[in-house]
């Protein structure tokens, strides 16, 4: 017991390291997680108070708890033994399949790069680019909601910004989880991605297991009480116009609704924008027939540092006006007795009607419109049509500009021409060779709203003869 006892110094250091590792996991691990678990407790906390809709406990279950719950589901199970059989392959393997999917789609929601990065980001990114202006907002009807009600909003998909606006928009409603495509699979992008609650999709994944993991997140999410956003069009418009709805996120939802568990209810949201950052990219896509587009590096890196040399030298001015407007919320339980042939049909297409109900106009889509419609034409004709436009949709509730037909014409061609759009000359507007396209997608936007009267007129006149 009293010898001195020698070994080489690599076994002494080996020594070393085993204890100071189990010194680590058996004591001062777990000291660290419980101290970090009860701060983030505290600010859970204090966040739930000032939330109109608390952070659920869906949303704060670990990572790996989430995973594990989702993998044996009794529904995914049975989904695991199909797919097994099907493709003649062990079931430990087509259950690792399943594992995959769910590592792949679950999130790791953190309230602190949620509310004190993603937040502030959010609001500094759509201020520094945009005049963020609100079109139809029933702040009562909002607050009205039932606290314990799933609430999804629902929103058109113009541009990769709408994420960035409608979180900032409903910062103070609770914490929104998205449903992302795999353009933003990539590192470090998917990491903060997760961390602020967004899971993520593969569009054009056939696969039936997938489909049933990715579906049995979406309900036990919407069973949770988790607040959520969906594009039902499926991805950005490539043409301005608003697209018919794709039934995938909004069939789980519907197909799983307990009315007598937890009420659904959808906030339709409309999204609209003077400037889409993306949309000589969408545009060249839709001519393409192909949705597969994808930015070049060097061109967006050129955009950024000229971005960014703007910005230095004073000289930025931003990309106008982007208006946000949120419609008549849908209450699933209303629609869930109905005799219907396919109800998730008959949800998504009252939800398309409401968000185009309350689409806004903008200056340069309306501006875009009446040139399109009567170029070349001259200053003072383009105002008085502007005017025309503008009083017409303000009687009939739509939201649209309130600074006078002038300003708002003077402010669009400016920013048309900025971009050589259109050419101006002996007070003459006509739309250049590289304008039609992009003042038709703008005007595309909108279009419903004129469509709409034009129809109504055709009635009125059919009628009369």
């Amino acid at each position: 017991m009293t010898q001195t006892i020698s070994m080489p110094l690599w076994a002494f250091v080996l020594m070393v390291l085993f204890a100071a590792v189990t010194f680590a996991s058996h004591f001062l691990f777990p000291s660290v997680r419980w101290f970090f678990r009860k701060r983030a407790e505290r600010v859970i906390a204090k966040l739930n108070q000032r939330l109109q809709r608390p952070i659920e406990p869906f949303k704060l279950a670990r990572r790996y708890d989430m995973i594990q719950r989702l993998i044996y589901d009794p529904e995914v199970t049975q989904a695991i033994v199909e797919c097994a059989h099907k493709e003649k392959i062990p079931e430990n393997v087509a259950f690792e399949k399943a594992r995959r999917y769910a590592r792949e789609i679950v999130p790791g929601f953190s309230a602190t790069a949620y509310f004190s990065v993603g937040i502030r980001l959010a609001r500094w990114l759509s201020k520094s680019l945009y005049r963020i202006k609100l079109g139809a907002f029933d702040r009562k009807r909002l607050e009205e909601i039932d606290p314990d009600a799933t609430v999804i909003f629902v929103i058109n998909h113009r541009s990769n910004m709408d994420y960035v606006l409608v979180t900032y928009l409903a910062a103070n409603a609770g914490a929104l989880s998205y449903a992302v495509g795999e353009w933003a699979r990539v590192w470090p992008l998917s990491a903060i991605i997760r961390a602020m609650g967004a899971y993520f999709i593969r569009r054009k994944s056939r696969g039936a297991l997938y489909r049933k993991v990715l579906a049995r997140y979406v309900q036990l999410a919407t069973r949770g009480g988790v607040s959520q956003a969906v594009f039902p069009e499926g991805g950005l418009s490539l043409n301005g116009l608003l697209a018919p709805p794709r039934m995938g996120l909004l069939n789980y939802v519907v197909d799983d609704f307990d009315p007598a568990a937890r009420e659904v209810i959808f906030v339709p949201v409309a999204v609209n924008y003077d400037r889409v950052l993306e949309d000589t990219i969408l545009i060249k896509a839709d001519k393409s027939g192909t949705r597969r587009f994808k930015p070049p590096l060097l061109g967006v890196m050129w955009r950024v540092a000229r971005h960014i040399g703007l910005r230095l030298s004073g000289r930025f001015r931003g990309f106008g006006v982007a208006s946000v407007s949120f419609g008549e919320p849908l209450e699933l339980s209303k629609y869930h007795g109905a005799e219907s042939a396919d109800l998730t049909e008959q949800v998504a297409t009252e939800l398309m009607k409401r968000i185009a109900d309350v689409t806004p106009v903008v200056g340069v889509p309306l501006v875009a419109r009446h040139i399109l419609q009567a170029a070349p034409v001259s200053r003072q004709e383009l105002e008085a049509a502007v005017e025309r436009s503008i009083l017409s949709l303000r009687a009939r509730g739509i939201p649209c500009p309130k600074r006078s037909a002038k300003t708002v014409v003077q402010d669009a061609l400016s920013r048309l021409s900025a971009r050589d759009l259109i050419t101006q000359t002996d007070d003459r507007i006509a739309v250049t060779a590289l304008g039609q396209d992009i003042l038709t997608f703008y005007a595309n936007s909108i279009a419903h709203h004129f469509d709409a009267v034009a129809a109504r007129s055709d009635d009125i006149s059919a009628v009369a003869e």
